[in-house]
């Protein structure tokens, strides 16, 4: 799910145990791969017995994780894969799969990556602007670079260059990730005026960013066009339900990819 110039992530091993700083590792119920648990998406069972996206996983009760793309969770909808997965995750519980459960996913996980930029930028971390992002690429300060779906290829090619240059990495392939969003959503999620580019110059927020946008990106599928000037945003407006984003997560689960 990283992106190729996300080097601060790593893998959990073959046991369980993650080495990006001691994260709580789950499985998905579809596949069975393990990954740490800010990088699958938790599905909580809700009061109305239905399936919700709970990406922040802090809904109350049980929870199962998938770490699928979105055609993949198509296709074990269609095949009742995923409500028998359920059936085992929930043991019995009476519950309903709603029919645009993708878009549901796919919606609350741009709004995550859209409100982590954006509470990222309002602490400082997160630069605009080609002049001053730059800078930061050649002083080796740049911990992130990410370009906008409708950014020139040229201004990334130079932004992509400082910070070879800053990194001491002339030659290599290190460059920023372009968005499959253009200037006008990344403006709207930063409160800002015509971004273009965004670098990020600490490396926890970096991580925090990198995360949340993996997500998302991972979820979309890897077919999406990512080049400059002919992706465009995928964004939903869907909304989460029964308080996703304050509920503490009380659920106790007996097996790791129940919780």
């Amino acid at each position: 799910m990283r992106h190729p110039t996300d080097e601060t992530l790593t893998p959990p091993d073959s046991n369980g145990v993650s080495d990006t700083g001691g994260e709580p590792v789950r499985s998905c119920i579809l596949t069975r791969d393990r990954d740490a648990r800010d990088h699958l998406v938790r599905l909580a069972l809700g009061p109305d017995d239905m399936i919700w996206p709970d990406v922040r996983a802090k809904a109350p009760g049980r929870g199962a994780w998938i770490g699928v793309t979105r055609a993949e969770l198509e296709q074990a909808i269609a095949k009742k894969r995923l409500r028998g997965a359920l059936a085992r995750a929930f043991k019995g519980a009476t519950f309903t799969i709603p029919d645009d459960l993708p878009d549901r996913i796919e919606a609350a996980l741009h709004r995550n990556a859209m409100d982590r930029l954006g509470l990222e930028s309002k602490s400082g971390a997160l630069l605009s602007g080609s002049e001053k992002i730059a800078t930061a690429a050649r002083s080796g300060q740049l911990a992130a670079l990410y370009h906008a779906a409708d950014a020139s290829i040229d201004g990334n090619r130079k932004l992509d260059q400082a910070w070879r240059i800053g990194m001491d990495r002339e030659g290599s392939d290190l460059r920023g990730l372009v968005l499959p969003m253009p200037r006008p959503i990344l403006s709207l999620a930063l409160g800002r005026e015509n971004v273009v580019h965004i670098g990020l110059t600490d490396r926890a927020a970096a991580k925090r960013v990198s995360d949340a946008l993996d997500r998302w990106l991972h979820f979309i599928g890897p077919d999406l066009p990512l080049a400059p000037c002919e992706a465009t945003s995928r964004g939903s407006s869907a909304p989460e339900k029964f308080g996703h984003d304050t509920a503490p997560d009380t659920g106790k689960d007996e097996y790791e990819e129940f919780e």
